[in-house]
């Protein structure tokens, strides 16, 4: 499975974005990079891209939706949210993600021309992404716990089975108090339980806001703080094989199907199974060709064979011919060895010479009648001595002289069991 490129784009007023390469697990293959989106398209050679957007620009909600999908649920999406909404609802982008288990449904708004604008930035550079999300959508969900994600003058929470959110706002205290994670001036604002919160940032962030936080640890159940070494990207990247973030490349802004570059990614295999067809084809053609010329050869030496044996029929399909003449032979009872053998002994003895020609042939109970011409009856005398030869009983029923020739009937028979 190829690699996953994990790109940040940069944010409002920064130029570079940052990068991490991660296999199918979600673990590092390498150490994360920074610089221009130029560079992170050369790091792209060979990886899938995913893309995380800030989400300073992107609300995220989970509205109950009523049932359904496509068009409708589109439609109901503004409605749910119209008090969440500042913007014309014509310039604004609805992505929906999955239903959940409460019977909410994850939805990410975006404005159609600042993700029209991502876009052109990646395809300007050759990036096209399989998956664009808002960063915070990789906050793990901590059954128990509050997420806290603080870098910069943004705090980013995730409180458990609920959608995460992001403010941009200093100093902290003020921030944590506008999300609700500490008590305000609000009637009954400190008789909400307290939370256990995870806190993430990196050691700079930390010692730039260690000062405001520790004085606040007794507003919270627990507050565990831990720090991100190589930055925000190895942590999102633990929970990218198992997000339900939703992906904001969807309808007008779906991926397009490349296959052009489907096709180079198995150009090679493709052209060995070609190859390897057109052989198998080949050989196949070959055989045939081989199989048909047997054939002719075998019917050639069927239809000779036919002849020599049954010269008073007419060879319209010898083959068939011949296997209805043997079936006839077995529904009389006689065996087609004892025929076979019958006729491979007077076939020697017509080979002898012309003199003989075999008229008919009728083979039953063990008995072949033949009607003969023979040029005269020294040549039936030669005929049925060398069939005797053969171990059969040849017997001359009746001889009649027509012109030069004689016509005769000839009746060969296997030997009774006990004779001599």
């Amino acid at each position: 499975m190829p690699l996953t490129l994990l790109l940040r784009l940069p944010g409002p007023g920064q130029q570079d974005g940052e990068w991490l390469s991660v296999d199918a697990t979600g673990a590092s293959s390498g150490a994360v990079q920074s610089g221009s989106l130029q560079a992170a398209a050369a790091a792209a050679r060979g990886h899938r891209v995913v893309v995380l957007a800030p989400a300073t620009q992107i609300l995220l909600a989970d509205p109950e939706l009523p049932p359904g999908s496509g068009a409708k649920l589109a439609r109901a999406i503004p409605f749910a949210l119209e008090e969440q909404l500042t913007e014309d609802i014509d310039q604004l982008c609805f992505a929906v993600g999955k239903r959940s288990a409460r019977g909410t449904t994850a939805v990410a708004v975006v404005s159609r021309e600042l993700l029209r604008g991502w876009i052109a930035m990646l395809a300007a550079v050759g990036i096209d992404p399989v998956a664009l999300y808002a960063d915070i959508a990789l906050l793990p969900d901590n059954p128990g716990q509050t997420v806290v994600w603080v870098e910069g003058d943004r705090l980013s929470l995730r409180r458990p089975a609920s959608q995460p959110m992001t403010i941009e706002m200093t100093p902290l205290p003020e921030a944590m108090t506008v999300t609700g994670l500490i008590a305000g001036d609000a009637p009954n604002a400190d008789l909400r339980p307290a939370e256990s919160v995870l806190l993430y940032l990196t050691q700079t962030d930390w010692e730039r806001v260690r000062d405001e936080i520790e004085p606040l640890q007794m507003l919270f159940a627990s507050l565990n703080v831990q720090i991100l070494a190589d930055g925000p990207l190895p942590w999102f990247a633990r929970n990218l094989t198992a997000t339900d973030a939703v992906n904001l490349l969807q309808g007008d802004f779906a991926r397009a199907t490349d296959y052009g570059s489907h096709f180079r990614a198995w150009r090679t295999a493709a052209l060995l199974a070609a190859l390897l067809l057109f052989t198998h084809v080949a050989v196949q053609a070959l055989q045939i060709r081989h199989a048909n010329r047997d054939t002719a050869a075998a019917d050639e030496e069927i239809a000779r064979i036919f002849s020599a044996t049954l010269p008073a029929e007419k060879a319209l399909d010898p083959r068939r011919q011949m296997q209805a003449q043997l079936e006839r032979i077995r529904k009389l009872g006689g065996g087609p060895q004892t025929f076979l053998h019958m006729t491979q002994a007077i076939g020697g003895a017509l080979g002898a010479g012309p003199q003989l020609t075999i008229e008919a042939l009728n083979f039953h109970d063990q008995t072949l009648d033949m009607r003969l011409s023979a040029a005269n009856v020294d040549a039936l005398s030669s005929l049925t001595q060398a069939v005797s030869r053969q171990g059969f009983t040849a017997e001359i029923q009746s001889s009649t002289p027509t012109g030069d020739r004689v016509e005769a009937h000839v009746q060969l028979r296997t030997p009774h069991p006990g004779s001599k």
